[in-house]
């Protein structure tokens, strides 16, 4: 039966979806495109700066991200902080992180309401293919090079409670409990 990509909406933890591995991407279809597509759409209305297949209840290797340019990023820096508009990976492979890992406040569109410090190395490469499944590599630095790894976390089962310093995660878990609550209602 086909995918009705106008159903698809951002879960909430704690679904099965955001807590398990993905897997490949096997083709690249128009579905696949289409899905790519809405999740796009459902970032920007969340907005938010990336969206990761299991977090529209996928089991696929696929990511969107849309880092806007502002006055501390930019596409134009060597590497990238931004991106030039909305992009696509599909089954993105993460290397050569640079620099020691440095701590940041990240929020997650999967757990509303929830911010912590996680720590990630300031630089990344990706590896991925886009909708025509021609491979390209890209290397960023700052909030585009944060948004590849934790989107790439979610393609892993791996979420930002997950990754929190202690202080975070004690100052987050009455609204944890309170999504876990929610669920079981």
């Amino acid at each position: 039966m086909p995918l009705d990509v106008g159903t698809l909406r951002i879960v909430h933890f704690p679904h099965p979806a955001l807590l398990r591995k993905s897997e490949p991407v096997a083709a690249i279809t128009p579905e696949v495109g289409a899905v790519a597509r809405r999740m796009i759409e459902l970032m920007h209305e969340a907005e938010g700066v990336g969206l990761a297949a299991p977090q529209v209840g996928l089991p696929w290797r696929l990511f969107v991200a849309d880092v806007p340019a502002n006055e501390d990023r930019s596409a134009d820096l060597d590497p990238p902080t931004a991106t030039l508009g909305p992009c696509i990976y599909i089954n993105p492979v993460l290397a050569e992180p640079e620099g020691p890992p440095e701590p940041a406040e990240e929020g997650c569109l999967s757990l509303p309401e929830i911010r912590g410090d996680v720590l990630r190395p300031p630089i990344i490469s990706v590896t991925a293919l886009d909708l025509e499944g021609r491979p390209f590599t890209r290397r960023a630095g700052g909030l585009l090079a944060r948004c590849w790894q934790h989107e790439n976390d979610h393609l892993d089962g791996v979420l930002i409670i997950d990754k929190m310093n202690t202080m975070s995660r004690l100052r987050n878990r009455a609204a944890i409990r309170r999504l876990e609550r929610d669920a079981d209602g």
